[in-house]
């Protein structure tokens, strides 16, 4: 059993060696873990892994080999025969052939009917309507075209894909570019606005006393806005995908917030938020921070905004285990309820351009979820988003 364990690991290009797999047997036979999971997990890594930067890849192959394929490594193409990947041709479809192509109707079919392929397919497949492969109508492989598949490998040509196997790396947004663009410094001014409004009264301790010497000694308090911006912001960004195409107007709108809001505190996530956020993108794999501990960290007084575009597939949001990029044990659409039940002052800002949102059934589910508080990146928007914030 454990020899198969060790290949799978091998295949998933982790450099372990048959020393290193020698030492974990004897600290088996050492009795170090017995019957427990967790501990056989830890003692593995511990024995196996001798560089941190291959912690995630063996958390995908130890899930992948212990739990079947509901747990399939985000490097699923390396489980695949090279040239079964390898795009030669795309067919062309006309809007009626890809209006006849229908789903499998739920994620759980579609991750059965992948686990049937793997185990049956025996070569290369190009142009074809059902096996693992590329430039066709099958839901498996990359290149082609299908209402709703998992693309492993390759470039997003349709953004129809329910689950990307591939490790993709996002940059960080830079929260020191220079607001150049007029419509920016415009919004500028309606979060320095914002900041005003939110700051609370101090009292202005010489202005009351002279104002009491005149008063005949009668107290006469005299209040002022406090001098520093008082407004808590957590800021909650999504990265990544369909989100590359706003990044020039994010990374404004993030360095408008860094410069106005003394306290800010900013996390990343990548199409609906699910139980972790990250701070480095760098570092995503690795240090991620639950979002439990968000819930239990900030109070509720904090205002929260999160910026994403909402456009994913519908089982991102309402299906566990939908996530593009890992098996979600909740439904995001139960992660953000939390939020909106931590946070009464929550708002989203969506870039898309409001004239499309309702050709996209996840911006209509996540408008749902934050009780219609979603705003357009746009000057009406961002001041209609401000005054929602500053209601509470």
């Amino acid at each position: 059993m454990l020899i198969d364990f060790f290949e799978t690991l091998r295949k998933a290009e982790i450099p372990v060696t048959p020393r290193e797999f020698l030492d974990l047997l004897k600290a088996l036979q050492a009795n170090l873990a017995f019957a427990d999971t967790d501990a056989f997990y830890l003692l593995a890594r511990t024995c196996l892994i001798k560089d941190e930067k291959f912690y995630d890849r063996f958390d995908q192959a130890f899930a992948y080999y212990f739990s079947g394929l509901g747990e399939l490594p985000m490097t699923l193409e390396q489980l695949i025969p090279e040239d079964w990947l390898r795009q030669t041709f795309t067919r062309q479809l006309s809007d009626a052939e890809k209006a006849e192509l229908s789903s499998l109707g739920s994620l759980e079919k579609l991750l059965e009917t992948l686990k049937e392929r793997l185990e049956t397919q025996k070569g290369r497949h190009a142009g074809g309507n059902k096996w693992i492969g590329t430039g066709g109508t099958s839901p498996f492989g990359h290149g082609g075209y299908h209402p709703e598949g998992i693309r492993i490998g390759g470039q997003s040509r349709h953004r129809r894909a329910v689950k990307v196997w591939e490790r993709r790396e996002f940059r960080n947004l830079d929260d020191q570019q220079h607001l150049d663009n007029r419509n920016i410094q415009v919004a500028l001014k309606r979060l320095r606005k914002f900041a005003r409004t939110g700051a609370h009264e101090e009292l202005d301790l010489d202005a009351t006393i002279r104002a009491t010497a005149r008063n005949a000694g009668h107290l006469d308090l005299r209040m002022v806005r406090e001098r520093h911006n008082a407004v808590k912001v957590l800021l909650l960004l999504d990265v990544g995908g369909s989100m590359d195409e706003h990044i020039q107007h994010i990374e404004a709108l993030f360095s408008a917030c860094r410069t106005e809001f003394r306290h800010l505190e900013s996390y990343y996530f990548h199409n609906c938020v699910y139980e972790s956020v990250w701070r480095d993108n760098r570092r995503r794999f690795d240090q991620r921070t639950a979002t439990l501990d968000l819930l239990n960290t900030y109070a509720s007084d904090y205002k929260v905004i999160l910026v994403g575009d909402a456009s994913m597939s519908p089982y991102e949001i309402a299906v566990p285990g939908g996530s593009v990029e890992h098996m979600n044990a909740e439904p995001g659409q139960r992660w953000l309820q939390r939020l909106t039940q931590q946070w009464p002052s929550l708002v989203w800002l969506n870039p898309v351009d409001p004239a499309y949102w309702r050709y996209t059934q996840s911006i209509g589910m996540i408008q749902e979820l934050v009780q219609q508080r979603m705003f357009p990146m746009t000057l009406e928007g961002l001041d209609a988003a401000m005054r929602e914030l500053s209601k509470h």
